[in-house]
């Protein structure tokens, strides 16, 4: 049959880079702390927006929920007190997949607070 396609695959083709390949995410977070659930949406997103990324998890001290992006730290909930926003985290990451410097993320939302 000419003109016959068939199957069509959303995978990258030979030669084509994956959006997020040669990028590594870690991110440490505090698990007695209840912070898995917000590193697995955090991964979710990123892995969404960037298939081809690598991301790890280890559990940190009290408190944690660091973010490193090839070997930087550009996020620290024990300096900001909060989460970072999924946005700038992609953002950070679009910049690395480019080769551009890296710079802190600072900007955080709060965690939950149960009154």
């Amino acid at each position: 049959m000419s003109g016959d396609v068939g199957p069509v695959s959303a995978a990258p083709h030979r030669g084509e880079i994956e959006p997020g390949s040669g990028v590594r995410i870690v991110v440490e977070y505090c698990e007695p702390c209840g912070f898995e659930a917000t590193y697995l949406e955090l991964a979710s997103a990123v892995k969404e927006q960037y298939p081809g990324i690598e991301i790890e998890s280890r559990l940190g001290g009290t408190g944690a929920f660091e973010i490193e992006i090839n070997g930087q730290l550009v996020f620290s909930k024990l300096e900001n007190g909060g989460f970072p926003y999924e946005k700038d985290l992609i953002e950070a990451i679009r910049r690395a997949s480019n080769g551009e410097p890296l710079e802190k993320i600072t900007n955080s939302r709060p965690p939950c607070v149960i009154l």
